[in-house]
């Protein structure tokens, strides 16, 4: 499959911050990812740091999403999103890989179409966190809870029944999620799934690429990460990374325990989902 050529990068390193977007349109978001990305992209790191990982991994990304637009119209791509660092990260370099396509007809496209299918008993903070990032990145999202009936899988056949355009799905999975281990780039659902592409351009990153990628280019996130989860889903499965719990000297554990902040998790690739468990009658979606 041919791929389109990246976008020249700037010699510049600097990183610029993203514009307040609630007042800005998308072409000036996917601008100012493009920017950001460049910058991230310029800048030289040591060759078996984290930071280059994750330059590697952020072009790889981009041709994945660069291949996914020689294939589908902008009009047949939406995004699947719940807030969670894999999605924010995703979200970015979805955003830059669009610059090629600039200048957009933003009557056509004012937003990027986007589906949150949320878990029964969300938490306030990755709510709070979907409502304002949604809103800076122009995400159009349709939220979904999953209760009763309503399964991930049915979220998905009502949202491409509302939206008959919609042929390809971008993913935040990655291969450590349960049950991704035999995912690649690109995968047709199955299994009585309702049809569409599934394109997932972070599939292979590790947890400390994901970290190292927020950090680098100052990505605000939510706040739950900086409390010691590492991996959000519902209140009902999900707690702290107990790999993460420090003490205070002065106090009885009990009173004192506190939790380091996700990107602190030196074993991430491994230990990054020991805070969530499987609650009977919950699901917990990937982040």
């Amino acid at each position: 499959m041919s791929q389109r050529p990246l976008p020249p990068q700037p010699t510049s390193t600097q990183l610029a911050p993203l514009p307040s977007q609630n007042s800005e349109s998308l072409t000036t978001v996917i601008q100012a990812c493009h920017n950001l990305i460049c910058a991230f992209l310029a800048r030289n790191y040591p060759h078996d740091s984290s930071q280059a990982a994750a330059q590697r991994q952020t072009r790889r990304s981009l041709d994945v999403i660069a291949e996914a637009l020689n294939h589908y119209t902008l009009d047949q791509l939406a995004m699947s999103y719940n807030g969670g660092k894999d999605c924010l990260v995703l979200l970015v370099i979805f955003l830059a890989g669009l610059y090629p396509l600039l200048p957009l007809d933003e009557k056509r496209f004012p937003s990027i179409p986007a589906i949150y299918s949320r878990p029964a008993a969300p938490f306030t903070a990755m709510e709070e966190f979907v409502e304002t990032s949604s809103n800076d990145y122009h995400l159009d999202i349709a939220r979904y809870t999953m209760a009763g009936e309503m399964t991930m899988k049915a979220s998905f056949e009502d949202y491409l029944d509302r939206h008959k355009s919609v042929k390809a799905i971008f993913v935040g999975t990655r291969s450590t999620d349960p049950f991704c281990d035999h995912l690649g780039h690109f995968n047709r659902t199955d299994g009585g799934w309702p049809d569409f592409m599934r394109i997932n351009p972070v599939i292979d990153w590790r947890y400390a690429e994901i970290w190292a990628f927020i950090r680098e280019l100052h990505l605000e996130y939510c706040p739950l990460y900086d409390m010691g989860y590492t991996s959000i889903g519902s209140m009902h499965d999900t707690r702290p990374n107990p790999r993460l719990l420090a003490y205070g000297s002065e106090l009885t554990p009990i009173q004192s325990h506190r939790y380091q902040p996700a990107f602190e998790l030196v074993h991430g690739q491994e230990d990054e989902r020991l805070g969530r468990t499987l609650v009977r009658g919950h699901t917990p979606p990937s982040d």
